[in-house]
Order: structure tokens, then C-alpha cells, then sequence
């Protein structure tokens, strides 16, 4: 099997999550005692924020290069936000880093899906390195229309699930936001941040949702055990 490093911590909550998702899928296909081979690098979240996504290049890329001192066969970065580094990093660090994105593509595609409609932090939805990924793939997105909305899953996302706080009105809010995605002609909805699956699932919807954690998790054990 081959070794993976994981840049986690952003949050711990949904490190966690890969961490069992992983794990239960190498064991689900191999038996018996096995289980993943992973190396964590676990991000101090409040560091981050305090940069911001757009200034934490260097945590990063010492978090990716301590990786590959450890001789991982691929690096994963734990956030959907994160991959805004994600070309960048694997060039400069030389490790495959396996994408969320393009894997989430890949997954919606198989279901002759052609527009989605996008939930995640304010930067997923609003820069351009998520929607352009997808819509090179085939699909055309829908992010939410007002920036109060956007905000809020940004503010619900960074405040709440970053803690491990499920709060009953945020998740009402937000399965709201999704709810007028759809009417706006999305045919599914993408959880694009690997905390949302704490709060939304598909039984909050009557349309198909894609859980980009488990999605990312499942290419893992993909790689792990090719």
C-alpha cells in the first residue's frame, strides 16, 4: 500500500472525518487488520484565519514539505478551500497532491449531472480556482446570488462547524440556500467544503448532494491501495 500525508487542521473536525473515512475504506478492501498508512500535519486553524485563505501560502507549503520529508507517495489537503495552492504547491514541492476538485468532477459526471449549484466558504464560491475547475470539466455552477447568503455559510462554516458546533438554525438557513440553488436549475448540489457534511446530508434534500469529503476520501483509498 502506499503512504499518504494529509495537511489537516482546517478544520480538526473534518480531519477527523478523513482520518475514519480512509481507514474504514482500506479495510473495507483489503481485511483483516489492515488500515491506512498516514502522516498528519495538523494545522493550528486560528493561525490560518488569522491570515486568511489568501495570505497562508507558507503554512502550507511547510506543511506540504515536512511531508515529503516523510517519504509520503501523495499529499491531501483536508479543505476544499485550500486547493486555491493546490497546482502551485505540487509543483513546488514535487508529491502528487490528489485533487478534491477534479475528483468531485470525475464523481458528477458519472451521473450525467450538467449543473450544479455550490455551497462552501465565501472563497470557494466567489474566487475563480473552484468554479473554473468544474465548469473546464463540463458543468456549470450556480453559487449563491446575494452576498449576505454567501457570508452567512462562510460565517456558519468558519465560526460554528470549525468548532464542531451544529447549530439547528444555521443548518435550516443554509438547506434554504441550497433549496433556491435548485430552484434556479441546479440538478445537484455540491457540500464544497469538507465541514458541511458535519451539518447537511442528502436527507436534508430532495436532489442529489455530492459530500466532497467523502468523495476526496474514497479517490484516497483509491490511490492507497492501487
Amino acid at each position: 500500500m502506499k503512504k499518504i500525508g494529509i495537511v489537516g487542521g482546517i478544520s480538526w473536525v473534518s480531519t477527523t472525518d478523513y482520518y475514519t473515512l480512509i481507514n474504514q475504506g482500506v479495510n473495507e478492501k483489503m481485511g483483516g487488520l489492515n488500515s491506512a498508512e498516514i502522516i498528519i500535519y495538523s494545522l493550528n486553524f486560528a493561525e490560518l484565519q488569522e491570515k486568511t485563505w489568501v495570505d497562508c501560502y507558507d503554512l502550507l507549503l511547510h506543511a506540504c514539505t515536512y511531508l515529503k520529508k516523510c517519504e509520503v507517495n501523495a499529499i491531501v489537503l483536508a479543505a476544499n478551500t485550500a486547493h486555491l495552492y493546490a497546482d502551485r504547491l505540487e509543483a513546488e514541492v514535487q508529491v502528487p497532491i490528489i485533487s478534491i476538485i477534479k475528483e468531485t468532477a470525475k464523481h458528477i459526471l458519472k451521473h450525467n449531472i450538467k449543473t450544479v449549484g455550490l455551497l462552501g466558504t465565501k472563497f470557494t464560491m466567489q474566487l475563480p480556482f473552484y468554479r473554473s475547475e468544474l465548469e473546464s470539466s463540463g458543468l456549470k455552477v450556480i453559487v449563491p446570488e446575494t452576498q449576505n447568503d454567501i457570508d452567512y455559510i462562510q460565517d456558519v462554516v468558519r465560526d460554528e462547524l470549525g468548532k464542531g458546533e451544529i447549530n439547528a438554525a444555521s443548518k435550516s438557513k443554509i438547506v434554504a440556500i441550497g433549496n433556491t440553488l435548485a430552484k434556479r436549475g441546479a440538478e445537484a448540489l455540491i457540500l464544497g467544503c469538507t465541514e458541511l457534511p458535519i451539518l447537511l446530508g442528502q436527507e436534508d434534500f430532495t436532489f442529489p448532494v455530492f459530500d466532497t469529503t467523502k468523495i476526496h476520501s474514497n479517490a484516497i483509498v483509491s490511490f492507497i491501495i492501487s
